[in-house]
């Protein structure tokens, strides 16, 4: 063997070869094995590249002739609630940095997880780009009403900060409601590259929902934040006539600070309306037993769990 032979053999890699993954137990990550910032960062980023996707190709692939009335519709609806994202995820960076801030000193794997989450931040807000841009070029080329200036300015407000494990907690049942919706509309959708484009973005709006979820457990693993912070969420989504039903409701709050999606969705009468209400519910209840360890299987679980937490 010569020598370049043993060095070729020899060589190692900074990559390393396992698959990339989030890390769904951040607390013990960072408490417990003592990684580092910059080893979950790197598994951030290796994650992110694996799944990035290229907005230019997918449109290339879209028989804009061929799109329906309902397909139209969709993406219509869908660019208007992407452009309420970039709000949240620059809500999330700058209110992860102030948690860091509360806890550098008290609690520094807290303000570890927090900075984990706002430096993620800046990968949900490029994935969300995507969606938005996506969409809203869709719906600009095939002739539908535009977007207004003043509608993309107010739709850009930024929502106003809570605590930071509810903050989460809602996030991650919003990505629930967008990935069942857009899982929904693949099925009606005809155009194969169309179709395409609602499943990347229903799969992203996924990995983003395991992220706000891992992020949520690492906060209430620490014991710094309460597990009836979390089911107070769910009982918002999940109430009769709650946030869950979005533009479906008989009442849609005037939010006055900002703009969420789920409450301008806009279809005529037989229109398709994604709604699989029991499916979100099952997912959230899930999503609840990741984050809080207690399982819960209905609306009604949810609030009386919610009122048992609250008078505990």
């Amino acid at each position: 063997m010569s020598v370049t032979d043993a060095e070729t053999t020899t060589r190692r890699s900074a990559v390393p070869a396992g698959a990339p993954a989030i890390i769904t137990d951040l607390y013990d990550a960072f408490a417990q094995r003592n990684m580092s910032l910059v080893q979950v960062t790197w598994e951030q980023q290796r994650l992110h590249e694996s799944r990035r996707w290229s907005v230019v190709d997918m449109l290339s692939a879209v028989d804009l002739d061929a799109l329906t009335p309902t397909d139209r519709n969709l993406v219509w609806n869908a660019g208007r609630a992407e452009l309420t994202t970039k709000p949240g995820a620059d809500r999330l960076e700058r209110q992860s940095r102030n948690e860091v801030d509360r806890w550098r000193d008290k609690n520094p794997v807290v303000a570890n997880i927090m900075e984990a989450c706002g430096t993620w931040s800046r990968y949900w807000n490029e994935e969300e780009a995507h969606h938005e841009t996506v969409f809203l070029r869709l719906a600009e080329v095939t002739g539908m009403e535009t977007v207004a200036d003043e509608t993309f300015i107010d739709f850009r407000q930024v929502f106003p900060d809570d605590d930071m494990l509810r903050t989460l907690v809602l996030l991650a049942f919003s990505e629930i409601t967008a990935a069942v919706n857009y899982g929904a509309c693949q099925h009606v959708i005809q155009d194969p590259g169309l179709r395409r484009i609602f499943k990347q973005v229903a799969a992203d709006e996924i990995q983003h929902r395991n992220y706000f979820v891992a992020f949520a457990k690492a906060l209430v693993d620490s014991g710094e934040y309460h597990a009836k912070d979390a089911f107070a969420v769910g009982h918002l989504f999940l109430r009769e006539d709650g946030e869950l039903g979005g533009s479906a409701r008989e009442k849609v709050e005037e939010r006055g600070t900002h703009v969420n999606w789920w409450d301008h969705l806009e279809t005529g009468e037989g229109d398709f309306r994604p709604e699989a209400l029991e499916k979100k519910e099952q997912l959230i209840c899930g999503a609840l037993k990741k984050i809080t360890g207690i399982e819960v299987n209905s609306r009604e679980e949810v609030e009386d769990t919610w009122m048992d937490l609250v008078g505990s």
